[in-house]
């Protein structure tokens, strides 16, 4: 993968943070006139690391990057590899919620460091927003806004994870779990085919192959048998839910429901049309990126 900028007006940066043995790849786009908002985090999910899903390069197709596009609205934007992802160190845990928090806690205190920020903004996607979610109930003073797109509470009738727990012995068994393009490219079908551009797949698929031909298995067991793992009513950030028009993930009930106990003022849902469970490579991504924009601002 590239790890240069796409954009000459863009500045990429390396850094680490670190959990004990363990290190954290992060990555930070900003533009080079730099920016006086808070820091933006974005969370990844299950199947794919940080860089395949907010900062893809993909040739004759531009404007894939999430992080790209935030930065040249002006945001200082970040992410991460999670433990077993990507460029973080590889364990022999299997990478669940619980670790996911205890990432990001490491991970914003270096970036809180850098930037002299004393808050983050949170977007996290599928089991990233329960992980993103988890850190802001338990960090409420880090965190200044939260986003949770494709989230899922209690999963109560959803058709993802009835579907995922039909192999839920497999989970508990192992640690990690095999993947290949074909699986990779399954995640932008799944739901509604159409919503993801099929060149847009194949370069993601290409990209996350890189590092592994497997990925952990810890939140794919926490969202098939220990939800709910984030209590609303411990949320403290100005709060956005997201959520594609076809996303198998979670019900609109349940999300409602979440939604309806949350105490803070400041709270927004959203249902966004011609999406599915990836937003931020879908055909119509700027729905999801404009809507969050004009959230954080």
């Amino acid at each position: 993968m590239n790890m240069a900028a796409a954009d000459e007006t863009l500045a990429g940066e390396e850094h680490w943070a670190h959990k004990g043995d363990v290190d954290l790849f992060l990555w930070r786009k900003r533009a080079s006139t730099g920016t006086r908002r808070l820091p933006l985090v974005l969370v990844h999910g299950s199947s794919l690391s940080a860089l395949p899903t907010f900062d893809l390069q993909v040739p004759g197709h531009p404007d894939y990057s999430m992080m790209d596009w935030f930065a040249r609205a002006g945001f200082d934007v970040w992410t991460l590899d999670h433990e077993c992802y990507g460029r973080s160190t590889m364990t022999e845990a299997n990478s669940d919620i619980a670790a996911g928090i205890e990432d990001l806690r490491a991970a914003v205190q270096v970036i809180r460091k850098i930037t002299g920020a004393s808050q983050v903004m949170l977007y996290g996607l599928s089991s990233g927003a329960l992980r993103a979610g988890g850190y802001a109930a338990a960090e409420a003073d880090a965190v200044a806004r939260l986003v949770l797109d494709a989230f899922v509470w209690t999963g109560k009738d959803s058709p993802t994870l009835t579907k995922r727990k039909e192999q839920l012995d497999f989970f508990l068994s192992h640690n990690r779990r095999p993947i290949d393009h074909a699986f990779i490219r399954s995640i932008f079908t799944r739901d509604r085919e159409g919503t993801t551009e099929p060149a847009v797949a194949v370069a993601c698929a290409d990209a996350q192959m890189q590092y592994a031909d497997t990925v952990p298995t810890g939140t794919y067991v926490d969202m098939c048998m220990n939800l709910p793992v984030v209590d609303p009513e411990d949320i403290r950030a100005a709060t956005f839910i997201v959520r594609a028009e076809h996303d198998g993930i979670a019900t609109l009930e349940d999300l409602l429901a979440f939604f309806a106990r949350l105490p803070v003022a400041h709270k927004q849902i959203a249902v966004l049309p011609g999406l599915a469970h990836s937003t931020p490579l879908g055909v119509h991504r700027h729905r999801m990126w404009e809507a969050v924009r004009a959230f954080l601002t």
